[in-house]
């Protein structure tokens, strides 16, 4: 007979960054802005540009902080000017949290994420292969829908004391691409505790750090190589720079990100993707 193992409230509380990440995505993702008694706001089908905005300016579209826990600290973000176009600007000091778009996109239709973000250092120490030092100077976050009750019995289950603990639900899968400073780009980090969250490393080493880095990724292969699995639709994105578990100090920046066809995505790529 099965019997699930026992995870008190202090157990949950030191999951690590993915789960509470993951809890959080899909509660901010779930918020509407319009009065209960209006109809649901749609989320948007395409991620607003941070290059639109001004610096010191209020975040652009459907962007919107966002808080793992309340216990732990928050990451400072800002709108700054970098030779000329908008772009995020991120501190952490042993804290955790970051940005979330909603969003409805059909990975099959646009495959494609692209963007760019600048890492003027790495974390000492940090390792997302290890609980206990799992932070990253920058991630991308994406959340996926799914039928959850398809999943095994025990991803169930924890599903649901997630669910008791921090009161929102877990999304069906998250896949975060992170810059590790260790692991080989495009090695497969899972998370300990389900195996409904993955993280990809985009970006590894010191080699490429305070220069801007262009990235593109086929979401639809990489979560096909993650989970053995068709994707759902993806329902959020979010950016995060995370030194919670390290204690470290650590800024970053993150420029414009796009979900595009192959196609597109072979023409031309980001607007803001030029070398620095």
């Amino acid at each position: 007979m099965f019997t699930a193992p026992v995870m008190t409230r202090a157990d949950t509380l030191l999951r690590c960054a993915g789960l509470l990440a993951a809890a959080a995505l899909v509660a901010c993702a779930g918020v509407s802005e319009r009065p209960e008694t209006s109809q649901p706001v749609a989320a948007p089908r395409s991620v607003a540009a941070f290059s639109l905005a001004r610096p010191g300016g209020d975040w652009p579209g459907a962007w919107r902080p966002w808080q793992l826990s309340r216990l732990k600290k928050l990451t400072s973000y800002q709108l700054v000017d970098d030779d000329g176009s908008v772009v995020v600007k991120a501190m952490s000091a042993a804290s955790a949290s970051g940005l979330l778009h909603p969003l409805d996109i059909d990975v099959r239709e646009l495959p494609v994420l692209q963007w760019r973000w600048k890492v003027p250092r790495l974390i000492e120490g940090a390792n997302n292969a290890r609980r206990s030092t799992e932070d990253a100077p920058v991630r991308i976050v994406l959340s996926f829908d799914g039928d959850i009750a398809s999943l095994p019995l025990e991803e169930r289950m924890f599903f649901d004391r997630v669910r008791a603990f921090t009161g929102h639900d877990l999304p069906y899968a998250t896949l975060m691409y992170i810059w590790e400073n260790q692991a080989a780009p495009g090695t497969i980090i899972p998370n300990p505790h389900s195996a409904r969250i993955r993280m990809i490393v985009a970006e590894s080493g010191s080699a490429r750090t305070g220069a801007w880095k262009f990235e593109s990724r086929n979401v639809y292969e990489d979560y096909k190589r993650a989970f053995d699995a068709e994707p759902g639709r993806i329902t959020a994105i979010a950016i995060m720079t995370d030194t919670d578990n390290t204690g470290a100090s650590v800024e970053a920046f993150y420029g414009d990100i796009a979900f595009m066809s192959e196609a597109d995505a072979g023409a031309h790529g980001l607007s803001n993707a030029r070398p620095r």
